[in-house]
């Protein structure tokens, strides 16, 4: 028996999924805003972190 099968059998098992997808949204949007508004100094120091040592 498929995987499909046992999540049918689920009642509003719908709701995990569009649940899980507004909190990957959600972060996604955040990060993005964030590094839009980021200062450009910053954002070069954390890139140049890898190639100080």
């Amino acid at each position: 028996m498929k995987f499909v099968h046992y999540l049918e059998k689920i009642s509003g098992v719908d709701i995990y999924a569009l649940s899980s997808f507004a909190i990957f949204f959600t972060f996604f949007l955040g990060v993005a805003f964030w590094a839009w508004k980021a200062d450009k100094n910053m954002i070069n120091e954390i890139n140049q972190l890898p190639l100080n040592n």
